[in-house]
C-alpha cells in the first residue's frame, strides 16, 4: 500500500487536537473522533499510525488506558516524566482523572 507524502486534511486535524493535549492529560482515539466530529477510534488510530510520530502520540490512547500495542514502555516514561495519573497498582492510565475534555485553559 502506497502512502500519501502528506497528510489528508482529516489527519491534519487529528494531528493538531494531539498537539494540543496538556502535558499529564489524555484522548481516548474515540474522543478525538469525537471532539472533531467526523471519523471515529479506527481512523483516529489510522491517522496516529501514520503520522504521530511528531506529535506527543503518547497522549492518545485507548478508551481503557492503555497504550498502543509495542510503545507501552516508552509511553511509560512519557506518563512519568508529565506525571500522568495512573490507575492505582497499575501501569494503565486513570482515564478518569487524566482525560482532557479540549477545552482551553486560560
Amino acid at each position: 500500500m502506497q502512502r500519501d507524502a502528506h497528510p489528508s486534511d482529516y489527519a491534519e486535524r487529528v494531528l493538531d487536537v494531539v498537539e494540543r493535549i496538556p502535558p499529564g492529560r489524555v484522548m481516548s482515539y474515540g474522543d478525538v473522533a469525537e471532539y472533531l466530529g467526523e471519523g471515529g477510534p479506527r481512523q483516529v488510530g489510522a491517522v496516529m499510525a501514520a503520522w504521530g510520530g511528531g506529535v506527543p502520540w503518547w497522549r492518545v490512547l485507548r478508551a481503557d488506558g492503555t497504550p498502543a500495542p509495542g510503545l507501552e514502555a516508552r509511553a511509560r516514561a512519557h506518563y512519568a516524566a508529565e506525571a500522568t495519573p495512573l490507575r492505582p497498582g497499575s501501569t494503565r492510565v486513570d482515564m478518569r482523572r487524566a482525560r482532557w475534555d479540549g477545552a482551553a485553559r486560560d
